[in-house]
């Protein structure tokens, strides 16, 4: 559920200007919390066969782990993989889901029709299978696209998630993830403190069930709140909460966009050394992932 990169491209953790923080709207994480189908020592019917299904539902963590580490094109091709299976296998739920991920994907690497073609296949699959859950949370996943996109106001989009979130009471993550579009929506509208009440809803959820990838975009989204409101030591603290969590996790990707979220509202403190130190933090991960554009992006703001 993490948006870091262009709402931070989307779920997922890259900011790439300090006025929107933007975005985790990265991630936001993806939501990706699906249940992995296990073997069972139930003795089954003969004839119920699952290796579509099981294969496919591995394909999406595995997916959605790598979306969640900026590993984009790697993320892509698993969920391509796992988008046949569930076609193959009829299965409206696993296609729903996917549909929502690869969306994430699609937008994260630019490309925004093809994510919105995602999640609006998503919707009418939610619609197939009669799940209102499913069925909410895909058109809230439109919303957010449309919110970071400006295809929708944030009033809109926050009434949206208020009309649909009624269907979304029993998944935690889903409900974790209502409240993060929520605080994208009141960030949007300058609501700075409903913004951060909102994400700190979501982190009480991720850091009970021990979502620490998760927990750390939300903190990440509290920096980038606190830091349009002018609390910019609030905001270095929020993303040293961040960093916390993403190197608990050993998530590289996080580190380094938190590390450089942070020279960049060092820089707005007219703190220069503390933000060349920042911005070389950055750039060492990023360098060392073999992101080179990433690299070069922060090695240009530690130059300007």
């Amino acid at each position: 559920m993490r948006i870091r990169q262009k709402e931070n491209k989307f779920l997922y953790k890259n900011i790439s200007d300090i006025k929107i923080f933007s975005v985790n709207c990265s991630l936001l994480i993806v939501l990706c919390s699906l249940l992995i189908v296990s073997c069972s020592t139930t003795k089954k019917d003969p004839g119920y066969i699952e290796i579509l299904r099981t294969q496919a539902e591995k394909w999406l963590e595995s997916g959605n782990k790598e979306a969640g580490q900026g590993k984009f094109e790697n993320a892509l091709h698993l969920l391509t993989e796992t988008k046949k299976n569930s076609i193959l296998a009829d299965d409206h739920s696993l296609l729903t889901r996917v549909c929502m991920s690869r969306g994430n994907v699609l937008y994260s690497l630019g490309r925004t029709e093809e994510a919105f073609a995602e999640w609006d296949q998503a919707i009418a699959e939610a619609v197939k299978l009669g799940d209102n859950e499913l069925l909410s949370l895909s058109r809230i996943y439109k919303a957010r696209g449309n919110l970071v996109s400006e295809r929708m106001t944030a009033r809109s989009v926050l009434d949206e998630v208020n009309r649909e979130s009624v269907n979304i009471n029993k998944n935690r993550l889903y409900i974790a993830f209502l409240w993060q579009v929520r605080g994208l929506a009141y960030r949007a509208l300058g609501s700075y403190n409903e913004a951060e009440a909102s994400f700190r809803q979501s982190l009480e959820i991720h850091q009970k069930d021990s979502f620490f990838e998760n927990a750390s975009y939300d903190w990440y989204s509290i920096a980038s709140i606190r830091s349009l409101s002018g609390n910019a030591q609030g905001a270095i603290q929020a993303l040293e909460a961040s960093i916390g969590f993403d190197r608990r996790v050993e998530n590289s990707w996080g580190l380094a966009a938190s590390y450089r979220a942070m020279g960049d509202v060092y820089k707005k403190m007219g703190k220069p050394n503390e933000a060349l130190e920042a911005y070389g933090r950055a750039k060492t991960i990023y360098t060392a992932m073999g992101n080179e554009s990433e690299a070069a992006e922060t090695d240009r703001r530690m130059r300007n």
